[in-house]
């Protein structure tokens, strides 16, 4: 102990002025030389036990995925574990709980079709088709998994040890004209709806329609749309929509908004990407960006001529997506696994992923990112290549000094904050 202080530590304070100095920059050299000193002996195998102690601690979600687009299948069954490396899905129970991850948003996908009562009737049937089976295979795993409708949920099926199946409504093309249809998904469990998806709808404009626009950002029925579902608590997801579209969404939305898969577009120049005057927005509307995955969003890709071709026959082939039957949508997919496999793109990493984190951090603080992966629907990275490998990137923001605190609001804090405030904000519309 120094002299001249208490047994806790704190200095008398008689201690003479000069000679209380001395002691203070003693004891700031103290300091640093101890936190040199720990940070050279802390080794990489000591932060990846910190890392795996707080990635069991904070309460995990994974706001996008695309698995449910097998659960129609007859061989797909969540309870078993599949191999991505020969063509499986990177998301099943058995991993989920290998990398700590302990609920995701499972997306009910409609590819765009036409803008005809024939293509929206079309995107409906499948759509509530996709919501049967996510209620399926729950019910199927009751003793793994069960429906989340809320954080609360997801805490309370956090305790009894089991998996917690959110909803999202990936396309609001199934929403039609019909208005009445919001208020059915929510029932159904949506608690989010990406309003649209790679093309214009009747909602909203797209950011990878090449079309152009057609609304100039959000449509007076998309309006509607985003009034219907704050009254209802539904979170409105700008992941897919133009910057004009995302920008009256905010001006439109009374809750804050999320986006569910999109990552920085400072840090890859891709249109599915949100600016920094977006991420700015989004965080005075306090709402939260999702970091996506998929690694074109997180870098830019190295050309591959042979995949890129490879791809576009299979295009070709088949054609729309949305008039597909699903014994065709499953050969189309089969089939694009089998090129990826023989193509192998030079992959992002996490370390690149979390640069964007550091990025949106920066310029939007603490509280305004999380993560949605978007596994089978492109998500997956060199690192981190399926659920079991998630903890990796609690180790990335552990190397990087964020705190327990800080990657607890990634991994779930700044979303449920999100869903807590609009199913506030649709409670006190009801009183």
């Amino acid at each position: 102990m120094l002299k001249g202080s208490n047994p806790d530590g704190r200095i008398n304070k008689f201690v003479p002025k000069k000679r209380m100095k001395a002691i203070q920059l003693r004891l700031g050299l103290m300091v640093i030389s101890i936190s040199l000193i720990g940070l050279a002996g802390f080794s990489q195998e000591d932060t990846r036990l910190k890392a795996m102690k707080i990635h069991r601690e904070v309460y995990t979600i994974d706001s996008h995925n695309d698995t449910p687009m097998s659960f129609g299948d007859a061989d797909f069954d969540m309870a078993e574990r599949h191999d991505y490396l020969n063509g499986g899905s990177r998301m099943d129970f058995p991993r989920m709980k290998d990398g700590g991850l302990d609920g995701a948003f499972f997306a009910v996908f409609t590819g765009q079709g036409p803008l005809t009562d024939e293509g929206r009737r079309n995107a409906y049937e499948r759509a509530k088709a996709t919501f049967d089976n996510i209620y399926k295979t729950a019910a199927q795993h009751a003793d793994l998994a069960g429906i989340a409708l809320s954080p609360k949920d997801g805490y309370r099926l956090n305790k009894e040890g089991k998996t917690s199946m959110f909803i999202g409504l990936e396309n609001g093309y199934p929403i039609g004209l019909d208005i009445n249809r919001v208020q059915e998904f929510y029932n159904l469990g949506t608690r989010y709806i990406t309003l649209c998806h790679s093309k214009n709808n009747d909602i909203c404009d797209s950011s990878t329609d090449k079309a152009g626009p057609v609304h100039n950002g959000l449509s007076d029925f998309g309006k509607q749309v985003v009034e219907k579902m704050n009254s209802l608590g539904i979170m409105v997801d700008v992941s897919h929509l133009s910057d004009k579209s995302v920008q009256d969404v905010i001006a439109a939305s009374k809750v804050p908004v999320i986006a569910s898969h999109s990552c920085a577009k400072a840090m890859c120049d891709n249109p599915r990407n949100l600016s920094d005057e977006l991420l700015l927005a989004l965080a005075k509307n306090n709402g939260v960006i999702q970091m996506c995955i998929l690694s074109a969003y997180v870098k830019n890709p190295e050309p591959n001529p042979a995949r890129d071709s490879a791809e576009n026959t299979i295009r070709q082939k088949y054609g729309d997506w949305s008039k597909l039957s699903p014994e065709d949508q499953k050969k189309a997919r089969s089939e694009y696994k089998v090129v990826r496999q023989k193509y192998p793109e030079a992959l992002a990493t996490v370390s690149d992923m979390v640069d964007h984190i550091d990025h949106i951090v920066k310029i939007a603080g603490i509280d305004h990112v999380g993560i949605g992966t978007d596994f089978d629907g492109g998500g997956g990275l060199a690192d981190c290549m399926d659920a079991s490998q998630m903890e990796n990137i609690t180790f990335e923001l552990v190397k990087r000094g964020y705190s327990k605190k800080a990657i607890a609001k990634i991994w779930s804090g700044n979303l449920f904050r999100v869903m807590n405030e609009a199913e506030a904000y649709a409670l006190k519309q009801k009183k």
